[in-house]
């Protein structure tokens, strides 16, 4: 039997491929906020939750595709 661990998703900005639009930050100001340039600074906590439909669509709406999610094994809280 094989117990499945929680899955959550970690925001990852490409900071070559970015062109400080800011659209992540507006799209998900609880992970991402913006530098003295406009660009990402993304806190690397793990999105769960609600905020994955958010992240979702910031990776999404990226116009430069600088914005990644990537899948994480969440500890388990029990």
């Amino acid at each position: 039997m094989t117990t499945e661990r929680p899955v959550a998703v970690r925001l990852r900005v490409d900071p070559v491929a970015c062109d400080a639009y800011g659209y992540c930050a507006e799209l998900l100001p609880e992970r991402v906020t913006l530098d003295q340039w406009g660009y990402p600074i993304v806190d690397g906590r793990p999105v769960d939750g609600a905020l994955v439909a958010l992240a979702t669509r910031a990776a999404t709406e990226c116009p430069r595709r600088a914005v990644h999610l990537e899948t994480v094994a969440t500890r388990d809280r029990g």
